[in-house]
């Protein structure tokens, strides 16, 4: 069995110096491959001089997260792709938990392990916590984390189970799946395109899979800050691409519903005095309905399919248990 462990750098130097020795040390089972996406900074020349052996994939541009991975993977064969952002610190035995779950739970092609907070190492991490899930409207959260607020790792997720998706931030899927589904939407740039993608594998009739058996340590906004009105954007803006696409209900009153809460997100920002927030949110409808006709194209493919899972769907309102019922915890919902 192959599995090629595979870190996107982006200007990164300073987390490969941090975390890449320990990823090194803690995965004998698997080949390392860092796809750099054309960095401006050492970091080619710092892998060259410090880890010659490491096989490293140069980008002639920064195309992203999304694009940046299908770049560097497409030329790649390996039975699982892991992909490790470069600001996680990984642990003892943390490949073949994962691994062994995927090769033994029938429809299982993707998963993550448990994602704890580099900095709070006794907290979920914002980007996965213990698997993601996704409510009625489309609105994505995690076991262990709901919007900003993150639990305390108390062993209340010491399972292994089905997901809806599982975090880009360690992501493991076989080869074969993330390249029969041309791996992720490289109109995404970052944020989402894991959901999106999960989504689409769901759309198949495979499952998405969280293992506790497995556990890393996320710093988290390494490479975007999670203030950046630029992540706002991508954050909403993919949010909607995902639903238009993968939504197999009445495409037009969700997306109605979801103008009126995004609305009201709006309104948040601005009582909060975060005025580029709310351009960021505007934009982000504004490219939405520009891009309305190939989303169109490519729900049409994936609808044909014409099967939807609804393990990992909360079938409520997480905006209307967190904001106005409170409800911080998963366990609370």
């Amino acid at each position: 069995m192959k599995i090629i462990v595979a870190i996107l750098n982006f200007n990164g130097k300073s987390w490969l110096e941090q975390f890449l020795p320990t990823v090194i040390e803690k995965s004998a089972e698997a080949e390392i491959v860092i796809i750099d996406n054309d960095s401006s900074d050492e970091s080619v020349d710092y892998l060259s001089s410090q880890f010659p052996l490491i096989r490293v994939i140069r980008n002639d541009k920064n195309h992203g997260f999304a694009g940046g991975y299908n770049e560097g993977l497409k030329n790649l064969e390996a039975d699982y792709f892991v992909l490790l952002n470069s600001d996680v610190e990984v642990t003892d035995n943390w490949i073949m938990p994962v691994i062994n779950l995927l090769e033994n739970t029938v429809d299982a092609v993707a998963a993550q392990p448990k994602v704890l907070a580099y900095n709070s190492k006794n907290k979920f991490e914002h980007a996965g916590a213990a698997g993601g899930m996704m409510d009625k409207y489309g609105y994505p959260f995690c076991r262990g984390r709901i919007f900003d607020a993150t639990e305390e790792d108390t062993h209340q997720f010491n399972d292994n189970k089905a997901v809806f998706w599982a975090t880009g931030a360690c992501l493991f899927i076989k080869a074969e799946t993330y390249k029969q589904q041309n791996g992720f939407d490289g109109a995404y740039f970052a944020h989402m395109e894991e959901i999106d993608l999960c989504w689409r594998i769901k759309n198949t009739g495979k499952q998405i899979y969280y293992c506790s058996e497995s556990t890393v340590y996320h710093v988290g906004g390494g490479t975007l800050n999670y203030m950046s009105p630029f992540k706002t954007y991508l954050n909403f803006r993919n949010s909607l691409y995902t639903l238009h696409k993968n939504y197999s209900g009445f495409l037009l009153g969700i997306i109605f519903i979801r103008l009126l809460l995004d609305g009201i997100a709006g309104v948040k920002f601005l009582f909060g005095g975060e005025f580029k927030n709310i351009w960021s949110v505007l934009k982000a409808h504004f490219h939405y309905y520009r891009h309305i006709p190939t989303l169109n194209k490519q729900r049409r493919a994936i609808q044909q399919q014409n099967y939807q899972s609804m393990v990992g769907v909360y079938n409520k309102s997480i905006v209307w248990k967190y904001f106005v019922q409170q409800k911080r915890k998963f366990t609370d919902l």
